[in-house]
C-alpha cells in the first residue's frame, strides 16, 4: 500500500494480517520496516535545488537509484543504512523516478517515487568557455575564461560548481572580471602535454534571484608545448624557445615610443589569435587627421586589445635589429613573421621588456601582469 502525505511517499512494506483490522495492519506494517521518500509520488515543480530523501523506519537501505533525462543523480548512505540523500541538484523540467530496496527480516522490498522538478522563467548558461577550438592546443599560459548568458547574482554558489581538473596539478583561482565572466588563472604556467578538464554542475544550482543553472559544463583543454618568447625592445631581438630548447632569435623593429600609443608595451603578453592578412588603423584619427595611416599586413599574431601585434613589414626590414620605428607592434621580416604565425598557440608566453609602458592586466589577455595574491583577490569564495 502506498500512502502519499506532505512531501514524502511512504510505502508500507510488509502486507496487513487478514484477521485484524486494516488501521491495525497498516501500523504493524510500518513498524516492521516502513521506507519514505522525499519528494513524493507525484509532486509537481520540485525545487531542483533540494536533496532527495530516503529514510527506512526499522531495517536498511540495500540500494537507491535515480533514473531521469537530465542529470546524473548520486547520493550518499548513511553508516547505519538508514537513510540516503542526493549530493546534487536535479535538471530543470525533468521527471525523475527514485527506486529503493529495503531489507527486514530477511526479506527485500522495493519503493518508488516518481516526481518532477520546476521549469523556471529564467536560468543561467554558459555561452562560451575559452579556449574550447576542437582539436585545439594552447600554450602554458592560457586561461579558462567563462561567459554566462546573463549577471550572475551569487557568483559564490555558481564557483562553488567550477572544478579544474589537469593531468599535471598546479595551483589557480577564479577571479570575476564583470558579472558575467569569471576567469581561471594557475599561479604558475600549466605543465605542458597535458589534458585539462574544467566541469561545471550548474544543472538546477540556484543562482540567486530566482535563476537556476540550465546545464552542467564538461569542457576538455589540450595544454601544447612550452612556447615562451622572450624580447627586449630596447635590444630589438627576441628569441623564442620550445620546452626549453632555443628555435629561433628574431630581430624586430618595436614602437617608436614618440607618444604612449606608440610605444610597445613591457610585460607577460599571452598571444590570443592570428589573422592574415589584418588591417592595421591608426587610433583615435580619421580620414585627413595627422598622423592617419590605414595599413593592410600579412600573419599578424595579436597580443594585446590596444592594437599590439607582430606582424609581416617588408618596408622595415633594413632597421629589424637596430631600431623601433613602428606604430607599437613588432614588425618582423615576412619569412620571420610567417614563422612564427606558423607556430603560435593561443596562450603562448610573449615576455617583452626595456620599455616605459608597462602592459595593464586587462589590456587583452595581460593577466600575469598581476600577482597571485592580487587575483585570488577577485574570486567570490576569498
Amino acid at each position: 500500500m502506498v500512502v502519499t502525505g506532505g512531501a514524502g511517499a511512504v510505502l508500507v512494506l510488509a502486507a496487513a494480517g487478514c484477521g485484524g483490522g486494516s488501521e491495525q495492519g497498516e501500523l504493524a506494517s510500518e513498524k516492521s520496516g516502513a521506507v519514505t521518500i522525499t519528494p513524493g509520488n507525484g509532486t509537481a515543480s520540485v525545487k531542483p535545488d533540494g536533496p532527495i530523501e530516503v529514510r527506512v523506519a526499522d531495517g536498511t537501505l540495500e540500494n537507491v537509484t535515480v533514473q531521469g533525462q537530465g542529470v546524473t543523480v548520486t547520493g550518499k548512505m548513511a553508516g547505519d543504512k538508514k537513510s540516503w540523500k542526493s549530493d546534487r541538484t536535479l535538471s530543470l523540467g525533468t521527471s525523475y523516478t527514485v527506486t529503493a530496496q529495503a531489507r527486514n527480516d530477511g526479506k527485500t522490498n522495493t519503493a518508488t517515487s516518481t516526481f518532477t522538478t520546476l521549469k523556471p522563467e529564467k536560468t543561467l548558461s554558459v555561452l562560451d568557455v575559452t579556449p574550447s577550438l576542437k582539436g585545439e592546443k594552447v600554450g602554458v599560459g592560457m586561461p579558462i575564461m567563462v561567459r554566462f548568458n546573463r549577471a550572475v547574482t551569487d557568483k559564490a554558489a555558481v564557483e562553488r560548481t567550477f572544478q579544474v581538473t589537469p593531468e599535471k596539478p598546479v595551483e589557480g583561482a577564479w577571479r570575476w572580471i564583470g558579472s558575467d565572466q569569471v576567469i581561471y588563472r594557475t599561479k604558475t604556467y600549466w605543465e605542458p602535454h597535458q589534458t585539462v578538464r574544467f566541469t561545471a554542475r550548474l544543472a538546477g544550482l540556484n543562482a540567486g534571484s530566482g535563476v537556476y543553472g540550465a546545464k552542467d559544463v564538461d569542457q576538455s583543454i589540450t595544454i601544447g608545448a612550452e612556447q615562451i618568447t622572450k624580447g627586449d625592445i630596447s635590444k630589438h631581438h627576441m628569441t623564442v624557445t620550445r620546452d626549453g630548447k632555443k628555435l629561433r632569435r628574431v630581430p624586430f623593429s618595436a614602437g617608436n615610443g614618440t607618444t604612449r600609443e606608440y610605444t610597445t608595451t613591457s610585460g607577460v603578453h599571452l598571444l590570443m589569435g592570428k589573422e592574415n592578412p589584418v588591417t592595421m588603423v591608426s587610433p583615435g584619427r580619421k580620414p585627413g587627421d595627422p598622423g592617419y595611416y590605414k595599413t593592410v599586413v600579412n600573419h599578424g599574431v595579436r597580443i594585446s586589445n590596444s592594437g599590439e601585434f607582430t606582424h609581416a613589414m617588408a618596408s622595415t626590414v633594413g632597421v629589424q635589429g637596430s631600431a623601433n620605428v613602428s606604430h607599437g607592434c613588432l614588425n618582423l621580416s615576412p619569412a620571420n613573421a610567417k614563422w612564427y604565425y606558423d607556430i603560435m598557440q593561443r596562450g603562448d608566453v610573449m615576455d617583452l621588456t626595456g620599455s616605459d609602458r608597462e602592459l595593464e592586466p586587462f589590456n587583452g589577455w595581460g593577466f600575469w601582469q598581476m600577482s597571485y595574491d592580487g587575483w585570488k583577490k577577485g574570486s567570490a569564495l576569498a
